[in-house]
């Protein structure tokens, strides 16, 4: 193995030999490494990956978004006297100065430095976790504010574009191929009665409320790395879906994951809760790593933004429901349908609490 990931690396601007290498991290989609190269008697650590080309379609535009966002990222940390080489990624480029390296069966690989003394965590094991990502989501926000987001490309297209997540829906609720419309009637008309509100983000967007901003678009705990001295967050990593986007989805997402009283696939809904408190965590620390980065328009809309990426996922799971659960992976019968019914049951509970999370927006946002 470390021969042919030698193979590799020769084709990236560092010299030395790999002396260790290991499987490294929980991801599922990319073949990803950890190696110890020797250089004139120095190590130093990277992280090899070979990028899921089933996932990801167009590597070269994946990796063209990752490089300039880790470029603009990096500047920013040196004027602010950070370490840049701690609190951003730092992809290493190809011998003939490209971001990611095509091997000879056509497999595409990128080299990024190995950020030291770091940590990550796959769960939320106290409610201060869940603050420090938050700060560190809102910084990531603060630090590209000035990025201009439109020259990104849009590696997934339409990724968290709500009103197309509903017309697939509906696309296959149309189609009903597998025969199980009769027992989602009731969740489908869950989604009909909210068509209209499925268009608020990209109305907001089209009437200059919403501006176009930078997205993580995967804004799960474990992609953060954590500093092991302090405890403190690090910097944002796993930047393969970086696109343009909307702020408000990136909290969002959080939040529908982050503060609720159940497991996403929970079937016992009356387990399933909207826990506000945890929202007023999450929100204080977005709003302070924000440090002022965010519009008013962008203020105004957090509370949506919770409610549209929640009413969003619970259609992607009912449409891969209806459609055979072809998309998202499932381990026993009904779970996509259990995931769905959970979504839109945190949907009815942050709606009824919708006030109260404008207020708490709104008391954070005056500090």
């Amino acid at each position: 193995m470390i021969k042919e990931l030698q193979n590799v690396l020769d084709g990236f601007q560092i010299d030395g030999q790999i002396i260790f290498a290991e499987h490294y991290g929980s991801g599922h989609i990319n073949d990803t490494r950890r190696v110890i190269v020797k250089n004139e008697g120095k190590t130093r650590e990277y992280i090899l990956q070979k990028i899921n080309k089933k996932v990801f379609k167009n590597p070269v535009e994946l990796m063209e978004n990752y490089a300039a966002v880790t470029s603009f990222l990096r500047e920013g940390i040196i004027a602010r006297g950070g370490d840049p080489d701690r609190e951003t990624l730092n992809p290493i480029k190809t011998r003939d100065g490209k971001n990611c390296l095509m091997d000879e069966e056509g497999e595409y690989w990128r080299l990024v430095l190995f950020v030291t003394d770091s940590v990550s965590y796959d769960k939320v094991e106290r409610p201060e976790q869940f603050y420090d990502s938050a700060v560190a989501f809102g910084n990531f926000q603060y630090l590209l504010r000035n990025f201009p987001a439109h020259t990104l490309n849009e590696t997934i297209v339409n990724f968290h574009n709500t009103p197309d997540r509903y017309r697939q829906l509906m696309d296959a609720v149309k189609a009903d191929k597998y025969g199980r419309l009769s027992e989602v009637e009731a969740d489908v008309e869950f989604a009909r009665a909210r068509e209209e509100f499925a268009k608020t983000l990209e109305i907001a967007h089209a009437e200059g409320k919403l501006p176009l901003k930078v997205t993580h678009n995967d804004t799960k705990l474990n992609n953060i790395l954590f500093d092991k001295a302090s405890g403190k967050p690090l910097c944002v990593i796993d930047l393969d879906t970086i696109m343009p986007g909307y702020s408000v989805n990136d909290f969002g997402d959080s939040i529908r994951f982050g503060a609720t009283t159940a497991l996403e696939d929970e079937s016992d809904l009356s387990k399933v809760n909207f826990d506000i408190s945890l929202y007023e965590l999450y929100v204080k620390g977005f709003i302070e790593g924000a440090n002022g980065g965010l519009t008013d328009g962008e203020l105004d809309l957090l509370p949506i933004g919770a409610i549209m990426m929640t009413f969003e996922c619970g259609m992607r799971f009912l449409t891969d429901y209806l459609s055979g659960d072809t998309y998202f992976r499932t381990s026993r019968p009904g779970q996509n349908l259990d995931r769905a019914r959970n979504q839109f049951k945190l949907v009815s509970d942050m709606e009824k609490k919708l006030p109260e999370m404008r207020e708490i927006v709104k008391k954070y946002s005056q500090i």
